[in-house]
């Protein structure tokens, strides 16, 4: 680091603010102060007049979604410090023209104010990542300060000299915090087309939920690339000279990370082999849900509870998944009764087909079925079957519905459900003879 260049660029800013104040008297100085309200008022009317009138055509435009409308309602809504900034920096280059650069300076600091203000103001309503509107709005507020003082080539020219060398690269801190200023632009803009890109390809009905997921994951992890890349390269970082350094972390990060980097691969497999997709129904284990979305490490599954449950896209890849939707949505559910030997079996598989038939859910074009399984020690074992056509809307609340229909069905028709009975007998004892006791009398 240069020591004597940063004690001369601190020596220089008391001068350098003294005769910026001495200027502010001078004639030309009001006449630009008077060109600003001038301009300030034109651009005040001229919003009055359009402004209304372009965010009702805006509000009317049909089959438009709100998020949609965000950013041109933002600008329409900041219509008179944009027409103003447009007016001003036309003056500037109108002035600079016809008269000497120091006679639309303070025109063009001005310009540069409120440049900076209305950017800072729709970054931080567009950018939604915190650090990445942080950055760029304090990069913004540094550069007009440093600009508006005329110090910004003394402050980059310290900032060059804090710098470290490695071999044949030369790191300076001017070349880091253009990197992170640049690269955190980039990605805001990035972050920006994407989604309006991915509302884009949702609106797509051709093509299935699982490969809008892929090609949503696939087109972000292009743009962040390639905002990385472009960002350093405009920098001024020489890509070539780290190629071997991004080599060894890579290397040494693909040993600490396997299991992530496991995850990651199978959630590409999952995504084009069509396996799972959200809205489906699985059961993994004891874990039996809706898939609710499908992320780069892990797959979020929710169950009836309201539990969410974050599988490894690994283990959906390594384990036995049953998926009940995969390529049929129709399911076949059994429930199992049993029914008293007084019953005559023909009327009871009757009456639980008919039962079953009457639940909305149940589907009438396969009817269901009922069968005699065995003969228990108390009844007539029975199983019925039928088919449902939306598993996403639960499996147990249907079992629910057709067990109490098959109920009502059964006390309508007489059918008894039986119950196991014990008789219980007191052998006589030494002391005489054998009693009729109740089961009040055996407590």
């Amino acid at each position: 680091m240069d020591v004597a260049a940063i004690l001369d660029f601190l020596n220089s800013l008391p001068g350098l603010v003294s005769g910026w104040v001495e200027t502010l008297g001078q004639p030309w100085v009001l006449i630009q102060f008077g060109l600003m309200l001038l301009l300030f008022g034109v651009a005040h009317l001229a919003a009055r007049l359009i402004g209304p009138k372009l965010e009702q055509r805006l509000r009317d435009l049909p089959q438009k979604r709100l998020s949609q409308l965000r950013l041109p309602l933002l600008l329409i809504r900041r219509l008179r410090p944009l027409m103003f900034i447009l007016l001003a920096w036309l003056s500037v280059l109108v002035l600079q023209s016809a008269t000497w650069l120091s006679r639309s300076y303070y025109v063009s600091a001005i310009a540069s104010f409120v440049t900076v203000i209305v950017f800072v103001s729709i970054a931080s309503r567009i950018i939604r990542n915190g650090l990445l509107r942080t950055i760029v709005t304090w990069a913004a507020w540094i550069f007009f300060t440093l600009s508006a003082i005329g110090i910004v080539d003394e402050t980059f020219a310290v900032l060059d000299s804090a710098a470290l060398t490695f071999g044949e690269v030369r790191l300076s801190l001017l070349l880091v915090i253009k990197a992170v200023v640049t690269v955190a632009l980039l990605f805001a803009i990035a972050s920006w087309i994407s989604r309006l890109l991915v509302r884009r390809i949702e609106t797509v009905e051709d093509i299935s939920p699982s490969m809008r997921v892929l090609t949503t994951k696939l087109l972000r992890m292009g743009l962040f690339g390639a905002a990385i890349l472009f960002g350093l390269y405009a920098s001024g970082f020489d890509l070539t000279s780290i190629t071997v350094l991004s080599g060894a972390i890579g290397l040494g990060i693909g040993f600490g990370l396997q299991k992530v980097a496991s995850n990651l691969v199978s959630g590409l497999i999952l995504l084009m082999d069509k396996s799972i997709k959200p809205g489906d129904v699985i059961s993994l284990g004891e874990t039996f849900g809706w898939i609710q979305t499908l992320g780069a490490r892990y797959v979020s599954v929710l169950t009836r509870d309201g539990r969410e449950f974050l599988v490894p896209n690994e283990d959906l890849i390594t384990s036995q998944v049953v998926n009940w939707s995969y390529s049929n949505e129709d399911i076949r559910l059994d429930i199992y009764f049993g029914v008293s030997y007084d019953s005559d079996p023909h009327v009871v598989r009757r009456v639980a087909r008919e039962a079953a038939a009457t639940v909305k859910r149940v589907v009438t074009v396969t009817p269901p079925v009922c069968h005699i399984v065995g003969f228990g020690d108390s009844s007539i074992d029975l199983i019925l079957r039928f088919w449902i056509r939306d598993p996403v809307n639960g499996l147990t609340n249907v079992r629910g519905d057709v067990y109490l229909a098959v109920w009502d069905a059964f006390k309508a028709n007489g059918i008894q459900i039986p119950y196991p009975r014990r008789d219980v007998t007191i052998l006589p004892g030494k002391d005489g003879p054998s009693e009729n006791r109740t089961g009040a009398d055996l407590t």
